[in-house]
């Protein structure tokens, strides 16, 4: 006996007369929108944007949803006082970065290479804090790594490769994601080269932890322990191609100023001498002249140089940059401690001295933005151990004698002065 039932789709359960084309088959029939959301669905599994017989495969890119530069650097503005050529700099190179990453890969089209950064910087300028901002605002896998406590393969330490297990559980273990996420290299200049003699130990910290770190500058295919490689040695490994992933390397290079002032200020021969030079003298407004031949003499291989094409600097924090940080971004520390009496009930109240005398205490100390988190700790921690239990106070002003009578009785001072 025949079925009168009207044909409907057998996935989604539309009849013919709601959709466009109805197809038939043996068992059942499928309409025109279950056949599109099945070709997007092998499209992002396989990898691939045609079936069609005769034509080349061509990779799906990923889309992001990215920023122009001026957009990156005005984000980066609300949380990094100074410093904009560095920002302009990272913005640029990540927006270029992610730009190549959205185009569909195939043989006739330009293939665009990544561009790694390197900056030059010192502690405490923000070399870190830019690399961590803006891989918040592209929300995507970012890890940090320490460039000290690697070495060659079979010595005491970690492998390079460790550096990519970070970033594969940042990643929470997809390894297509990990595939297009950052990595920043800290404290690159600690493994420069120690001595160009030649030596009977090997430079296991140096120049051959220089020589592991290209492969994955460069772009290759890397087995990643997930779990670590030494204390794991059975685990399996997982194969991550590093060619989508952007390195950001930065280190304070503490000495390179010598290097560049030896490489401008080259004294004449003779009785005609040249006046017209510029004033190098103050070490602060040398980073600006560095080059890749100042890394070199530092103590960089010339084929780690070569993978980090983009060469930027920090400049040193004055004082007035100093105050800004103090109370204009975003998550000032002020802010930060205002918010923490703010929960306890108690508003908070900064004098202008009292910052002026952080920021005088921070210059010389001379350890950066980090200092003046330092510094404000050692002032108040007394007024954070005994304001909670005291609910009578609502107000708590931090004068600049409250601030020089707490910071000079402080082990932090005291240690300053015995140094």
């Amino acid at each position: 006996m025949a079925s009168n039932k009207e044909p409907h789709c057998s996935f989604c359960g539309r009849k013919k007369n709601e959709v466009e084309i109805l197809l038939s088959g043996t068992d059942g029939h499928i309409c025109n929108f279950c056949i599109e959301q099945g070709y997007d669905l092998i499209q992002q599994e396989l990898g691939v944007s045609s079936f069609k017989p005769g034509k080349k495969k061509k990779t799906v890119a990923p889309k992001f949803d990215i920023k122009p530069p001026v957009e990156l650097k005005n984000y980066l503005d609300k949380y990094i006082i100074g410093q904009n050529e560095a920002k302009k700099v990272l913005s640029v190179a990540v927006y270029n970065h992610y730009k190549r990453l959205s185009q569909p890969k195939s043989d006739e089209d330009v293939n665009i290479e990544k561009s790694n950064i390197i900056m030059v910087g010192e502690t405490g300028t923000g070399k870190t804090y830019l690399a961590r901002t803006i891989a918040r605002m592209l929300q995507v896998p970012f890890a940090i790594a320490d460039a000290t406590v690697l070495t060659e393969a079979g010595y005491v330490g970690e492998d390079v490769e460790s550096i990519l297990s970070r970033l594969l559980q940042a990643a929470d273990f997809n390894p297509e994601l990990a595939e297009r996420g950052i990595v920043y290299i800290d404290e690159i200049d600690k493994i420069a080269r120690k001595s160009d003699n030649p030596s009977i130990t090997r430079d296991v910290s140096g120049e051959g932890v220089q020589q592991g770190l290209l492969k994955l500058l460069e772009g290759s295919i890397v087995g990643v322990p997930p779990q670590g490689g030494r204390k794991h040695p059975d685990q399996q490994l997982v194969q991550i191609n590093t060619e989508n992933i952007l390195f950001i390397c930065g280190g304070a290079f503490d000495g390179i100023a010598r290097h560049i002032a030896k490489r401008i200020n080259k004294a004449p021969i003779g009785f005609k001498v040249d006046t017209n030079t510029f004033d190098f003298n103050n070490e602060e407004s040398l980073l600006k002249f560095v080059t890749q031949q100042d890394l070199k003499s530092f103590g960089l291989i010339p084929e780690l140089i070569g993978r980090l094409p983009l060469l930027t600097y920090l400049n040193p924090l004055d004082k007035a940059t100093l105050r800004k940080i103090l109370t204009e971004p975003q998550n000032a520390l002020v802010k930060q401690y205002k918010k923490l009496f703010d929960m306890e009930g108690i508003k908070l109240i900064f004098d202008d001295e009292a910052l002026d005398y952080i920021v005088e205490q921070a210059i010389v100390f001379n350890l950066g933005a980090r200092g003046l988190r330092s510094i404000c700790e050692a002032i108040l921690t007394d007024a954070m151990f005994e304001l909670p239990s005291d609910k009578t106070i609502k107000t708590f002003v931090v004068s600049k004698d409250y601030a020089q009578k707490k910071f000079e009785h402080s082990t932090f001072y005291e240690v300053k002065l015995v140094a």
